[in-house]
C-alpha cells in the first residue's frame, strides 16, 4: 500500500497537468483573432467532408449553384482533406483573376493529370513554373495564334464545306423515305459536329482525318480516339474519392484509377502512331524537299536533339500536348454547337432571326464564306448567348492557392482550391436581367459592349488570366462558320416540334446528356451542295 500511494499521486498529477495543457489551449484559441473565412456550407462528414453531396447523375455546377443561392457568391466546401473556395460573383472573380492572378495559378495533383496527363507533362494540367510557360508559349504562337489560323482556315472551311455536302447526300438518300411530307429528314447532330471538330482540330494537329472519305480502318481509330477524348473529359470533372482522400488510393473507389490505366494505354497507342508516321514524313520531306508542316511536325522539329525539359523527353511532350489540345478544342467545341442548335430549335424566332440575316447578307446564290462571318451580328450575339447560358467549362479550370491571400476581405490559407462557377455567374440576375431566357438580342442593345474574350468578368466562358483557354480564338472562328454554314444551307426543326431535352450531363464539359435528332431540308439550290 506505502508503495502505490505514490505513484498514484503521480498518475493524478499527470492528468492534472495534461488538462490544465488543453484549458490553456482552449482559452487561448477563444481570444486569438478569428481570420475572416468564407462560409462552409453545412453538412460535412468527417473525413469525406461534403463528398457525399455530390455523384456521377447530377452534374456539380448546378449543385454548387444551389449551395450559391444559400451561402453567397464566395463559400467553401470540403472535398476529402481538400478545402476548396467556390465563387460566381464578377467582383470576386475579377480580383482574383486580374488582380491576384499569381497566387492562385497552381493546378492541384489528380489522378487524371498522372495517369492521364503523361504524369503532368500536358500543359493544361502543369503546375505554373518554366515548362508551363514555354509549352504555352509554343502553342500560342505555332497553332492557336491569329496569324497561324489564318494560315490554317483552309482546313476548317474545307472539312465544313465538306461536311455539309455528305449531310446534303444523306438527306437526298433519305427523302424517298421519309414520311414527312415537306421533305425533311431525320438526322442526329450532335455526332455530326462531333465529327466534324475532331476532323477539323485533328488535320491541324496531327495531319489526320477520321471521318468522311476515309477507309474503315481509320473510322474504328476516330471512334476509338473520340471515346478517349469523351472519357478523359467524363472523368476529369468527377470528384474522385481517391484524389480527395490520398489514404484510401489503395482501395480505388468506383475502379477509375484502373480505368484511366487502360484508356491512356490506348491513347497512347494512336498518339504513338501519328508520332512513327511523322518521322517517316520528315525523313521522306528531307528527300523531296516538301515543307508542309502540321503542329505535330513542328514540335519534332523544335524538340529533336533538345535536352529534356521537366524530366520529360521529347517524344513524350510531344504526345502529351498534342493530345491535350485535341482533348481540349474538340469536345468543347462539338459541344457549344450542339447547345446552339438546341436553343435555337427550342427557341424558334431567334432562329427565324438567324437565317433572315443570313439571307439578308449572304443571299441564296452562294454558301458562306469567312468573310460574311463580321456582317452577321446577330448570329454572332445568338453564340455569345449560347456561350452564358451554357459555359463548355461550366466549373472553370481549378486552381490552388500558393500562399495565404485576401479576397474582398475574405482570408483564403494557402493550399486551399479555387473554383469558379461560371455557370452560375453567367446567369446572376444583377447583371443579366431575366437570365434564364435565350435572348441574344441583349448583345446589341443593353449588353453590347460585353464579348467573351475575357475582358469583361461578367462574361468569361473561356476563363481568364494567365491559365485561360489558349483555343478561344480557334473556338469561336469554329462556332461562326459551321453554324453560319448549317443555318444556311438546312432548315432545321424538331420532331412533332417537341421541344428538346435540356438536361446536362456530369463531367468537364457541358455535355447535353441525350443525342439531338433534327429534321432538316436543304435551303439553297442542288448545285450549291
Amino acid at each position: 500500500m506505502a508503495v502505490e500511494l505514490p505513484l498514484l499521486s503521480l498518475k493524478i498529477a499527470l492528468v492534472g497537468v495534461v488538462a490544465l495543457i488543453f484549458v490553456l489551449f482552449f482559452l487561448l484559441g477563444r481570444f486569438k483573432p478569428k481570420k475572416n473565412l468564407p462560409p462552409e456550407v453545412r453538412g460535412a462528414w468527417p473525413i469525406i467532408g461534403h463528398l457525399h453531396l455530390f455523384g456521377d447523375s447530377k452534374p456539380a455546377h448546378i449543385i454548387f449553384a444551389a449551395m450559391a443561392d444559400k451561402y453567397g457568391p464566395a463559400f467553401t466546401v470540403r472535398l476529402g482533406q481538400h478545402r476548396t473556395l467556390l465563387v460566381s460573383s464578377w467582383e470576386l472573380i475579377k480580383e482574383l483573376y486580374n488582380i491576384q492572378d499569381t497566387v492562385a495559378l497552381d493546378r492541384p495533383k489528380s489522378l487524371v493529370a498522372k495517369n492521364l496527363g503523361y504524369d503532368y507533362a500536358m500543359f493544361g494540367f502543369c503546375p505554373y513554373g518554366p515548362y508551363w510557360r514555354e509549352i504555352r508559349k509554343l502553342v500560342a504562337v505555332e497553332l492557336l495564334s491569329v496569324r497561324r489560323l489564318e494560315l490554317l482556315k483552309h482546313i476548317r472551311i474545307s472539312e465544313t464545306e465538306i461536311c455539309i455536302k455528305e449531310l446534303y447526300k444523306l438527306w437526298n438518300k433519305k427523302r424517298n423515305v421519309s414520311s414527312s411530307s415537306k421533305g425533311h429528314v431525320l438526322v442526329e447532330m450532335k455526332q455530326w459536329f462531333q465529327d466534324l471538330t475532331l476532323n477539323v482540330i485533328l488535320r491541324m494537329v496531327a495531319g489526320k482525318r477520321y471521318f468522311g472519305d476515309v477507309d474503315l480502318s481509320e473510322a474504328r481509330e476516330g471512334r476509338k480516339c473520340q471515346e478517349v477524348v469523351k472519357e478523359l473529359s467524363r472523368l476529369i470533372g468527377l470528384f474522385l474519392v481517391s484524389d480527395s482522400i490520398p489514404l484510401l488510393r489503395w482501395l480505388d473507389w468506383g475502379g477509375y484509377e484502373k480505368k484511366m490505366k487502360v484508356i491512356s494505354k490506348e491513347m497512347d497507342q494512336i498518339a504513338d502512331g501519328w508520332l512513327r508516321k511523322h518521322r517517316q514524313k520528315k525523313e521522306f520531306r528531307k528527300d523531296t524537299g516538301g515543307d508542309h508542316q502540321d503542329f505535330m511536325d513542328v514540335m519534332i522539329s523544335l524538340l529533336d536533339g533538345a535536352e529534356n525539359a521537366a524530366g520529360y523527353d521529347a517524344d513524350t511532350i510531344t504526345k502529351a500536348t498534342c493530345l491535350n489540345l485535341i482533348t481540349g478544342g474538340n469536345d468543347t467545341t462539338s459541344a457549344t454547337l450542339s447547345w446552339a442548335v438546341t436553343l435555337l430549335l427550342n427557341n424558334p424566332r431567334v432562329l427565324k432571326k438567324v437565317q433572315e440575316e443570313l439571307d439578308f447578307q449572304v443571299g441564296r446564290e452562294r454558301q458562306v464564306s469567312e468573310s460574311d462571318i463580321p456582317n452577321l451580328v446577330y448570329l454572332q450575339a445568338m453564340v455569345n448567348e449560347t456561350l452564358r447560358l451554357h459555359p463548355a467549362g461550366a466549373l472553370g479550370g481549378i486552381r490552388e492557392f500558393t500562399e495565404d491571400s485576401v479576397i474582398c476581405g475574405y482570408h483564403i490559407p494557402k493550399g486551399t482550391r479555387l473554383l469558379p462557377n461560371l455557370w452560375k455567374l453567367h446567369r446572376d440576375p444583377k447583371v443579366w436581367p431575366e437570365p434564364l431566357e435565350f435572348r441574344p438580342e441583349r448583345f446589341l442593345t443593353t449588353h453590347k459592349g460585353i464579348d467573351v474574350k475575357g475582358h469583361h468578368f461578367e462574361l468569361m466562358p473561356f476563363t481568364a488570366g494567365r491559365r485561360s483557354c489558349p483555343g478561344m480564338n480557334f473556338g469561336l472562328q469554329m462556332l461562326h462558320f459551321v453554324l453560319a454554314n448549317l443555318l444556311h444551307s438546312f432548315d432545321i426543326s424538331t420532331p412533332f416540334d417537341e421541344a428538346i431535352d435540356m438536361t446536362e450531363a456530369a463531367g468537364l464539359v457541358n455535355h447535353k446528356v441525350i443525342p439531338l435528332p433534327v429534321l432538316l431540308a436543304p435551303r439553297l439550290s442542288p448545285e450549291l451542295y
